[in-house]
């Protein structure tokens, strides 16, 4: 837990905006493969860290809403996957052939929801 305090500091004094994404962690939890990984992060207190550090150092944190489709949208071309699975871990897409790792193209998106 340590390490995600240093990074909530991190990225609350080093960037004016944080985005992040409300996940369905309660959700999540359910999911027996995901639970204990979900449980070791520690979400909800990286998210709780993270907003009061952003206050302290006056960034902006941007909370975009669960059902934003941050990995099934293209990065390049903006076409949405009407699937992708948990397995799937490079993003394909079928119209522009634009390959990237599936987090990597999620954050590019949620980077644009605030440009």
């Amino acid at each position: 837990m340590t390490q995600q305090i240093s990074l909530g500091r991190l990225l609350a004094k080093n960037h004016g905006t944080v985005v992040i994404e409300d996940l369905n962690v309660s959700g999540m939890m359910a999911n027996h493969k995901l639970a204990k990984a979900i449980a070791d992060m520690s979400f909800f207190e990286f998210r709780r860290q993270l907003t009061y550090k952003c206050e302290l150092y006056g960034s902006k944190l941007v909370v975009v809403d669960r059902w934003f489709p941050s990995s099934k949208t293209c990065s390049n071309c903006g076409t949405k996957k009407e699937t992708l699975t948990l397995d799937e871990r490079v993003f394909e897409c079928s119209e522009c052939g634009f390959s990237l790792d599936r987090d990597l193209n999620a954050a590019i998106n949620l980077s644009r929801v605030v440009s």
